[in-house]
């Protein structure tokens, strides 16, 4: 009897210590966006605080070359388009070291990249958030600067395969969440695929 009470709160030990652990991960995988100073591809320059009257912005890791990052621009730009009415504002921005803003807004005319896109200069954004390939999105709090979820728009994507419509939608059903005042499962959400970020 003593011995099963020992093991019970040995185990329930182990299962907290886990769960603080898990927390903690998840904590480390979704850090907060430092304030920034970034130029654009119009060469207009943007800080955090421009958009502190939006309930949140969305930034997606643009790269120029990459087919992944130019293929999944038309699922954020639908995505964009569906939640209008909700003051989020979709941004992008680059943090290659090979990518200058005549480059990108070289990019940006080719494909119609209709979007704002941040040059990470000093690539403090990709740094500070752990960023590693592009086409990944991130949803922010402009105001707490919290992250409330990175990962893939969809499921469309993938290496050297393209599906014609995604199953599972991970950027909606995260807005969904988050403008309901829920927590994102990032455990649920796969890693992204897209082209590597060199960080230096």
């Amino acid at each position: 009897m003593f011995k099963t009470q020992i093991l019970n709160k040995l185990a329930i030990s182990a299962l907290a210590v886990f769960a603080m652990a898990s927390a903690q991960a998840q904590d480390d995988w979704l850090r907060s966006i430092p304030d920034f100073e970034l130029s654009d591809q119009a060469n207009l320059t943007h800080s955090l605080s421009d958009y502190a009257d939006r309930e949140l912005i969305v930034f997606y890791v643009q790269g120029v070359g990459c087919p992944i990052a130019r293929i999944a621009v038309p699922s954020y730009r639908e995505i964009r388009a569906e939640y209008a009415s909700k003051n989020i504002e979709f941004l992008m921005f680059n943090s290659n070291i090979q990518d200058n803003i005549p480059r990108i807004a070289k990019e940006a005319d080719e494909f119609g990249i209709d979007f704002t896109i941040l040059k990470d200069e000093g690539q403090t954004l990709a740094k500070t958030l752990g960023v590693e390939r592009t086409a990944e999105v991130f949803v922010v709090d402009p105001k707490t600067r919290e992250v409330f979820f990175r990962g893939p728009i969809n499921d469309k994507l993938g290496y050297e395969t393209q599906k014609n419509n995604a199953s599972a939608h991970y950027l909606k059903d995260a807005l969904d969440t988050v403008l309901a005042g829920g927590t994102v499962n990032m455990d649920e959400i796969p890693d992204s695929k897209g082209c590597l970020v060199a960080i230096f």
